[in-house]
């Protein structure tokens, strides 16, 4: 047996990048719900800011959940799909969580999706904006 080692993304940078992206919301006055999942979509990282919607803690989720699983980041989903019917139709219908709006993006290192960060709970434009700020502070 061959065991494979997967880097993934730590317990602290996971904390910071939600952090950070908590801080961005703030500054824009916005309640928002920050996730971080590691490489294999595994919630590593979470926060649900007072007033936050409910239903924006799914989503913030499955957006990381998809950038982590397609190494892409939620609103490169919608360019992807768009003019080829069978998979506009098939993919949001029949891939589980997937997200195809923006506020997803996979965290990478050394070419490698160590884990992504997913944001909800303002328009998707102002989640990217967050969820961004969650990523620049890894860098």
């Amino acid at each position: 047996m061959q065991p494979i080692n997967k880097p993934s993304i730590s317990y602290e940078d996971a904390q910071r990048a939600v952090a950070a992206a908590v801080e961005k919301a703030r500054e824009q006055g916005l309640a928002m719900v920050v996730a971080v999942v590691d490489e294999s979509g595994v919630l590593k990282a979470f926060a649900r800011m007072d007033g936050a919607a409910l239903l924006s803690v799914q989503v913030a989720k499955d957006k990381a959940y998809t950038a982590a699983g397609f190494g892409m980041p939620t609103d490169g989903w919608y360019d992807f799909i768009k003019d080829d019917g069978p998979l506009a139709i098939g993919a949001p219908a029949g891939i589980d969580r997937l997200v195809v709006f923006g506020g997803g993006f996979p965290i990478t290192a050394d070419g490698q999706v160590i884990g992504a960060i997913g944001v909800s709970g303002g328009h998707y434009s102002q989640d990217m904006t967050v969820a961004q700020a969650g990523l620049d502070a890894l860098a």
